[in-house]
């Protein structure tokens, strides 16, 4: 009589015994990497936290707050440039722009020589809340500056540049020039 395996059996026989100490293969992190981890959390909390106010009595969030962001940076964004910058599925994509088309923040034209391109732009409207959720931050941004001392703000920056991924550095500091 042939005998079954059951294949939970033989994957488990293939596995590191549980109960077996493990070694380490990564460096725990140090405790001025840990502060600076921190850090980042708490400060993006706060710096995201005046916009997200304002965005919930629309019923939107971060999401929204990103795509409306960028195409009010970048007038005629396509579609697909966008997704490349807030590196969100095509689905979440989809469905942010959706709300922010029908609630007439943003409108969706076709390209000039393809009519398949969807090029992004803000309304009136949509500017204005753009406007609004920029200033809100910039606030915050200017009274941390004028904490740091002059000499150190070009550190600041060049810290936030470093976190970027390499490979997207260049891609990043184009953006930001525009």
């Amino acid at each position: 009589m042939p005998k079954y395996v059951n294949m939970a059996d033989v994957i488990s026989e293939m596995l590191p015994d549980a109960a077996a100490p493990r070694k380490r293969s990564v460096r725990p992190p140090a405790p001025d990497e840990i502060e600076l981890i921190e850090l980042l959390f708490f400060a993006y909390r706060d710096f995201v936290s005046d916009p997200d106010e304002v965005l919930a009595t629309y019923g939107f969030g971060r999401a929204h707050h990103r795509v409306l962001h960028f195409v009010a940076r970048n007038p005629g964004i396509r579609v697909a440039d966008l997704l490349d910058i807030l590196r969100i599925t095509k689905q979440s994509l989809g469905r942010v722009l959706k709300q922010l088309v029908d609630a007439s923040f943003i409108e969706q034209r076709p390209g000039p020589r393809d009519r398949r391109q969807r090029l992004l732009f803000t309304t009136a409207t949509g500017q204005e809340l753009a406007e609004r959720l920029s200033e809100m931050q910039s606030r915050r941004i200017r009274a941390a500056l004028q904490a740091v001392p002059p000499a150190q703000r070009a550190g600041a920056r060049e810290f936030l540049r470093s976190m970027i991924d390499t490979g997207e550095r260049a891609k990043v500091a184009r953006l930001i020039a525009r």
